[in-house]
């Protein structure tokens, strides 16, 4: 049976264009936000409001969440007036943020007991993505509710792949911030290479950027770097939310990952300055405070 009815909790920086493009899909919208003002726009386009989330599940098949972390998670899911509350036996919840695979696990062994099923499908491709409706979204749970619920997720991505049993979608995104902080620090040993060296670092990244070195990073966000702008497709804070959990995950499976670790305390040295809330690529600054009288 086709989907009609959806439903999203956590409307920020990539929840509300998400959410805007499953309303330009076609599906019936309903919408909630801790910070109300946040539903405006959305209701302007023609979603619906709820006053909690598990408002939002009572009037949808499907409901979706993109919120900070796992206890956030847990609370919009599971507790006061969580979707738990308002699903309807039948009905699927999709969790499209970063968590621990563990927290996924657990959410999902609760709601089955009340007949809700759930996928885990975090995203990747940023602010940009979200807004184009191009994200990368790696689905864990069953395959058939995976199918079910396709055109939901093909509504918000552009690849959309069903990657194990629920939890196995987290560990994927895991494995994308993994990649992801490691080209970031190449990104940022590139630029300051090029300035150490008197280069004109916007030159390098239009040659590098067009051969075999080439990644997302270097085009989409080294020009901002360049540029100083350091303004969030996604936060420091919230990338070493990440990459705390690709850590403690590796811990327990005994996996070393040392590339990671030194990421990770590179951008804790922008956390050090009370630089949580810029774009990931202020790495560019932690990398060129290793190397005396180097400007941005």
């Amino acid at each position: 049976m086709a989907v009609n009815r959806v439903g999203f909790v956590g409307l920020g920086i990539m929840g509300a264009p998400m959410a805007a493009n499953l309303l330009k899909a076609g599906f019936a919208l309903t919408v909630w936000n801790r910070t109300p003002a946040r539903m405006e726009p959305l209701l302007a386009l023609g979603a619906s409001a709820a006053d909690s989330p598990a408002a939002v599940a009572a009037a949808s098949e499907v409901t979706l969440s993109c919120v900070t972390n796992s206890p956030d998670v847990e609370a919009v899911a599971l507790g006061p007036n969580g979707i738990a509350g308002g699903a309807a036996p039948g009905s699927v919840y999709i969790d499209c943020s970063t968590i621990s695979p563990e927290t996924a696990r657990r959410v999902a062994h609760e709601l089955s007991g009340r007949g809700i099923a759930m996928l885990d499908a975090p995203v990747s491709g940023g602010d940009i993505g979200a807004k184009a409706g191009t994200l990368a979204i790696m689905a864990g749970g069953q395959a058939e509710v995976f199918d079910r619920c396709l055109p939901v997720l093909e509504a918000m991505g552009k690849t959309v792949v069903h990657v194990g049993p629920i939890g196995s979608g987290q560990v994927v995104k895991l494995c994308n911030q993994v990649a992801g902080g490691l080209n970031l620090l190449a990104m940022a040993e590139a630029i300051s290479l090029a300035r150490g060296a008197g280069v004109d670092p916007a030159k390098m990244l239009e040659v590098v950027g067009a051969g075999a070195a080439g990644s997302w990073m270097l085009s989409n966000l080294a020009p901002r770097a360049i540029r100083g702008d350091y303004a969030p497709g996604f936060m420091v804070d919230l990338m070493q939310k990440d990459l705390h959990l690709v850590l403690e995950e590796a811990a327990r499976k005994h996996t070393p990952l040392p590339g990671t670790a030194l990421v990770s305390q590179l951008f804790q040295v922008l956390q050090a300055q009370g630089r949580g809330s810029d774009g990931t690529q202020a790495i560019v600054d932690a990398v060129a405070r290793l190397a005396a009288g180097q400007d941005r």
